[in-house]
């Protein structure tokens, strides 16, 4: 395979690496647009952008870059980890394999918390009750925030007071806290380390949100090997039932939530109605098990009744 020359043009970049991935096993236009997308995402600009500039020479640093990226995806690297970024709704973030790929599906469960917190805020200002807002809502916690994506969606598109993220991973954490200091919210993101709950000892929050491991472990075994070898187990099974995490912050997270707080979960839709009983076994008042867009049931929201 021909080798990226300095001052080559773009479009001489993507003929090249189009030829690699190609010979890799993706059909020529795949190919192409492939090495389009991943020039696209190491300049950050649009695919379109890169089309409009393909003549222009290529920046030698970028072009590096880009053959080093070419060269993981060649070798079979999911594409967000070949070109060390992703995308979760406006957030652009670094990732590796510290941490699992945002899904857009995860992008739905921060659209639950959004809405149910600004519904409850719209009925508190409704009634004239400055309760617990402070100007603000309270605090959110990510369990398992992974690369933070979720914790930093919540940080900039919601009014929370603080945002807590969770992580086990050490690797993770260090990983989130990359992206904190990236994305840099107004809204304070602290990073901790623990499991689950653990590190929430002494917190109320108003919501706790997570997207637990849900799969069980002969389903992780049976995965596409581009999910399963190289991105972290632990953040996509959760036991021979895969509810073993889910249980567990179904039981505990009543003792760190308001009354009245939100558990948002997200869940396998072969599971979703286990995870609607087990909410209401745990002594969840209300469960609403909502839908993604493509109308699978992907989302449990459980509340308690207030405190009287």
């Amino acid at each position: 395979m021909p080798e990226l020359q300095t001052r080559h043009s773009i479009a001489d970049a993507l003929d090249v690496a189009a030829g690699r991935l190609a010979h890799a096993g993706l059909a020529r236009e795949d190919a192409r647009r492939e090495a389009t997308a991943i020039w696209a995402a190491l300049d950050g600009v649009s695919p379109g952008a890169v089309w409009q500039r393909r003549e222009d020479a290529a920046p030698l640093g970028l072009a590096g870059r880009f053959r080093d990226a070419v060269s993981r995806r060649s070798s079979g690297v999911p594409f967000a980890y070949a070109v060390g970024r992703a995308s979760f709704r406006h957030l652009e973030l670094r990732l590796d394999r510290r941490a699992l790929i945002p899904r857009p599906e995860t992008e739905g469960l921060v659209d639950g918390v959004l809405e149910w917190m600004r519904a409850r805020a719209a009925a508190a200002a409704g009634e004239g009750s400055g309760h617990g807002t402070r100007g603000g809502w309270g605090v959110a916690a990510d369990i398992g925030t992974g690369c933070g994506c979720i914790a930093l969606a919540l940080a900039t598109e919601g009014e929370f007071d603080r945002v807590i993220a969770v992580e086990r991973s050490t690797e993770a954490a260090a990983l989130a806290r990359e992206n904190v200091t990236l994305v840099a919210p107004r809204t304070p993101v602290e990073v901790r380390v623990g499991d689950l709950l653990a590190p929430l000892a002494g917190e109320r929050c108003r919501v706790i949100v997570a997207n637990p491991p849900y799969l069980t472990d002969a389903e992780h075994a049976a995965l596409d090997p581009a999910v399963r070898d190289f991105e972290p187990r632990e953040a996509l099974a959760s036991g021979p039932d895969g509810l073993a995490a889910t249980r567990a912050l179904m039981e505990g997270a009543g003792r760190v939530l308001e009354p009245g707080g939100l558990l948002a979960l997200e869940v396998d839709e072969r599971r979703a109605e286990p995870v609607r009983v087990l909410a209401l076994a745990s002594g969840w008042s209300r469960v609403m098990i909502r839908q993604d867009l493509f109308g699978r049931s992907r989302y449990a929201l459980a509340t308690r009744a207030r405190a009287r």
